[in-house]
């Protein structure tokens, strides 16, 4: 597995072009580091529910809220814990590979989108974090 550090993970301010009938921010060639495979979005979350819960060994993700805002706790399989707000549809949170990540606390009416490096690959997931650490510290 990567040998990943919460550094690595970091916020990706989106090209915001404002106008009087509403703004626009767009996602193109070099706005973020990879090719985007696959998209999806998480909403209707209840409230207390949690969304995450793992890993990934070579996804890299693109969190954006589109709507609302929610927690991202981050997890490097040390000690290290890291929680930042989503709540701007103009500041992306790029995640890399040996990450874990849990969201929670949704607003009503969050909408978080995800970019994905990857198609849907179940082997790509680690769900146990205690299987996580070990292959961290490893």
């Amino acid at each position: 597995m990567k040998e990943s550090t919460l550094d690595e993970v970091r916020f990706i301010d989106l090209p915001k072009i404002q106008d009087p009938r509403g703004n626009l921010s767009v996602i193109e060639n070099g706005t973020i580091p990879f090719e985007i495979k696959r998209v999806y979005y998480l909403y209707d979350v209840p409230s207390g529910a949690y969304r995450g819960g793992h890993a990934h060994e070579k996804l890299h993700q693109f969190l954006i809220p589109l709507s609302g805002s929610f927690d991202v706790i981050l997890k490097d399989g040390s000690e290290n814990t890291k929680v930042v707000t989503m709540n701007k549809p103009d500041k992306g949170l790029l995640i890399v590979p040996g990450i874990w990540r849990e969201l929670n606390n949704f607003s009503s009416g969050a909408i978080c989108l995800v970019l994905a490096s990857t198609i849907f690959e179940e082997s790509d997931y680690i769900r146990d974090y205690s299987n996580f650490k070990l292959l961290k510290n490893s």
